[in-house]
């Protein structure tokens, strides 16, 4: 991926239209939060760092006496807010970036869902090092939407077509960071599948929460890519659309390099 094409579909983010949507994107399997109640220590406060709408943050209060929530997009906290979970005044919503948001350390637990391949690491990780207490581990998490062999070769068919996207951001992320004297990696856990069921509409809707495939990044072709969608599942008479999804989730200690 060019620089050129990473710079632009990062200002995706920032489009109140894609932040609507994020609601309709599957949550986390409820085991991911497991996880984290595993690795939280004292203090009991938690730097959600890339928040977005807050999927993690609106539960993280479940386990946490207080979460920072950071994202740079104003557009994504301000729906935050106005999500389930997202007025409890436990969680501290701030509109910067993880490299130059103002930190209230030290924190027993710093998560990223889904962001931390948008940060410069050469800074961030430095910043989460000082910024936990001792002991503390900074987590990762993403979900992996699994679909079915009836329709996943036509759906991702549909996909290359229209994404600008023709690789992945970093083949190995965290292998990178290792080598790069920027992480120590302690853990790696996968969540037992969850079975999802979406109505088409809300399934379009999901898709176009991705930055790849944001009614901003696609522009006029948007409307093409939604209706190839929802014949692919008119064809298959399935509707809502069923499929499953894991949870990874990668922690460690972020290192200063």
């Amino acid at each position: 991926m060019t620089v050129e094409l990473r710079r632009s579909l990062a200002t995706v983010w920032t489009k109140p239209e894609v932040a609507r949507v994020y609601r309709y994107r599957p949550e986390y399997p409820s085991a991911v939060f497991d996880i984290l109640r595993r690795l939280i220590i004292a203090p009991r406060t938690v730097l959600d760092a890339g928040c977005g709408t807050g999927a993690l943050t609106r539960h993280l209060v479940d386990l946490a006496a207080r979460v920072d929530a950071v994202d740079p997009s104003a557009a994504m906290i301000e729906e935050a807010r106005h999500l389930p979970g997202g007025g409890d005044s436990r969680i501290r919503w701030i509109v910067a970036s993880a490299e130059t948001a103002p930190l209230d350390p030290p924190y027993g637990l710093i998560t990223t869902g889904q962001s931390l391949h948008w940060m410069d690491h050469g800074i961030v990780m430095p910043r989460f090092h000082d910024a936990l207490a001792p002991g503390g581990r900074l987590v990762a998490t993403d979900i992996d939407w699994v679909y079915p062999p009836a329709w996943r070769d036509a759906l991702v068919g549909i996909i290359k077509r229209y994404s600008p996207m023709k690789s992945p951001f970093v083949t190995d992320l965290f292998g990178d960071l290792v080598q790069r004297g920027l992480f120590e990696r302690a853990g790696f856990q996968r969540t037992s599948l969850v079975p999802v069921a979406l109505p088409i509409e809300d399934f379009v809707a999901a898709l176009h929460s991705t930055s790849s495939l944001s009614q901003v990044t696609l522009g006029e072709r948007a409307s093409n890519f939604a209706d190839e969608v929802r014949g692919l599942f008119a064809r298959l008479q399935e509707d809502p659309v069923r499929f499953a999804v894991a949870g990874n989730v990668v922690w460690g200690r972020p290192l200063r390099g």
